[in-house]
C-alpha cells in the first residue's frame, strides 16, 4: 500500500469533522496540543514478505511437482524459484498476509518506532511549553500509539497514555473508532486542562485535522 489509501479513507469525512471538533473544544481550555497520525502500516516487514514468498512458492512447486511430475526435484527446485516472484508480488498487494510471518515484538517495535518519527516529522516537539500529545493509528497491526513531549509526560506519565491508547484499540475492533477516538480525547482533555490550563495569548500551533502518512520507513 504505497498511498496510504486505507489510512486515507479510515475515518469519514464527518468522522474527521467530529474529532477535530472535539480537539478544538479541548484546546480551548489548556495549552496541551493533540494531533493524529494515521498509517496503513508501520513497516513494509521485507523479512516476512521473503520469508512468506519462499514458504508460499515452494509449497506450490511442492503440489505442483507431486501431482504432475512425479514429485521430480529436477521440476520442484527451478518451480520454487519461479513461484517465487509472484508470490512476492501477491505479499506486497495483500500485506495482511504478512502477519503470519512477523511475530508481536516485531510489530510492537515497528509501531512504536513509527510513532516516534511521526512526532518529531509533525513538530509536536515544538511547541512552546513541550506539551505535544500525538494519537497514532497503524492500521495493519491495529495497534494505537499515544505519545506526550516531555512537559505533559512529566505530569500525567505513560500510565496514563497508554490507556487511552488502550481505549482507541478497543474502539477499532467493536467498529467504533471514531467514538472512541473522540472519549479518549475528552479525557485526556480533563488531565491537560487540570496539569495545563489555558493561558492568556495561547494559540493553537498544530493542526487539528487527521495526518494521513505512508508507514513503513523503518524496516530492516
Amino acid at each position: 500500500m504505497r498511498h496510504h489509501r486505507k489510512a486515507e479513507h479510515f475515518f469519514t469525512k464527518n468522522e474527521k469533522e467530529r474529532i477535530g471538533n472535539a480537539t478544538r473544544e479541548v484546546e480551548l481550555r489548556t495549552i496541551g496540543e493533540i494531533a493524529f497520525v494515521v498509517v496503513d502500516q508501520s513497516s513494509h516487514y521485507r523479512e516476512a514478505e521473503m520469508l512468506g514468498s519462499i514458504f508460499s512458492g515452494s509449497l506450490i512447486a511442492l503440489i505442483a511437482s507431486s501431482v504432475f511430475f512425479h514429485a521430480s526435484l529436477w521440476f520442484y527446485i527451478p518451480l520454487s524459484f519461479l513461484l517465487f516472484f509472484p508470490a512476492r508480488l501477491i505479499f506486497q498487494r495483500a500485506p495482511f498476509l504478512k502477519e503470519v510471518f512477523v511475530g508481536r515484538k516485531r510489530k510492537e517495535l515497528a509501531v512504536r518506532q513509527r510513532a516516534v518519527k511521526a512526532f518529531y516529522e509533525n513538530g509536536l516537539y515544538k511547541t512552546r511549553e513541550n506539551t505535544g500529545v500525538l494519537f497514532f493509528i497503524s492500521l495493519l497491526e491495529r495497534k494505537v500509539w499515544v505519545l506526550a513531549d516531555k512537559g505533559i509526560h512529566e505530569k500525567i506519565g505513560q500510565q496514563a497514555l497508554n490507556r487511552f491508547a488502550d481505549m482507541v484499540s478497543k474502539g477499532i475492533r467493536e467498529g467504533r473508532a471514531c467514538d472512541a477516538l473522540c472519549e479518549a480525547i475528552k479525557e485526556a482533555g480533563e488531565l491537560l486542562t487540570m496539569h495545563y490550563p489555558v493561558t492568556p495569548g495561547d494559540v493553537d500551533e498544530l493542526a487539528n485535522e487527521i495526518i494521513c502518512e505512508q508507514g513503513g520507513e523503518f524496516d530492516t
